[in-house]
């Protein structure tokens, strides 16, 4: 009489280290972190640090020029401050302002401050728009930039304004006759609002529109590989 035949054991009792003999089909293995290696991360993080330096100095040199454009906008805009020349007593030249109630001189200071947060706002989308990445780099460069455009503005204006000696000036029209005062800023805080302008609208556009960090499981496609109970390995 023969033995009766042994069944197959079922599939749950296969050795557990089988099922991660073949992966299966359609399944990517992940690709190494990009920190492994110090070399392999620039292709993926940046241009590289020299690259951004470089970057950063061709646009701080741009947008100092643009004071020059900046200077001539302040000078063709600003209110003239009227004075007036005359004779004292002792018959001395002397300059007062015709309209002592007169608010032209404000009116040059915020000339200069609402052109100059328009160039901001101008320089920042333009460099959004070369490189969006941005960086610490790229915000030191509009820093920078605008501060040195702003100054470049402001004497640029002054020079190009009436002159500066106002007795000498006086004496050239004449007593009681009308003439414009030199181009003057007095709120020195305006030479900073290119700048802060510049900064405020990059870091807005680099955090709304900018690129995102690649996600790290973007890369892995198809189903996880499970083990033999059809459990996903932890």
């Amino acid at each position: 009489m023969t033995a009766p035949l042994t069944p197959p054991p079922p599939p749950h009792e296969q050795p557990a280290h089988s099922a991660w003999q073949a992966s299966p089909p359609g399944y990517v293995a992940p690709a190494p972190d990009a920190s492994d290696g110090a070399h392999g991360s620039y292709g993926q993080d940046g241009p590289g640090m020299k690259t951004e330096v470089r970057e950063a100095a061709v646009i701080t040199v741009a947008v100092a020029l643009g004071g020059v454009l900046l200077g001539l906008l302040w000078w063709w805009l600003a209110p003239h401050v009227p004075l007036v020349g005359g004779l004292d007593e002792q018959g001395s030249w002397v300059v007062y302002l015709k309209d002592t109630e007169g608010e032209q001189a404000v009116g040059v200071d915020g000339t200069f401050t609402l052109l100059a947060l328009a160039f901001g706002v101008v320089s920042a989308f333009a460099v959004f728009l070369v490189r969006r990445r941005g960086g610490v780099p790229l915000v030191v460069a509009l820093t920078v930039g605008g501060l040195l455009g702003s100054l470049l503005a402001w004497r640029l204006g002054v020079w190009l304004g009436p002159s500066q000696d106002v007795l000498a000036h006086a004496k050239d029209v004449g007593k009681g006759v009308t003439f414009s005062a030199p181009l003057k800023l007095g709120a020195k805080g305006a030479l900073l609002a290119w700048s802060l302008a510049a900064l405020v609208v990059h870091l807005g556009l680099t955090a709304l529109f900018g690129p995102r960090d690649p996600d790290p499981y973007a890369h892995q496609q198809g189903p996880v590989p499970k083990d033999g109970y059809g459990t996903p390995p932890a």
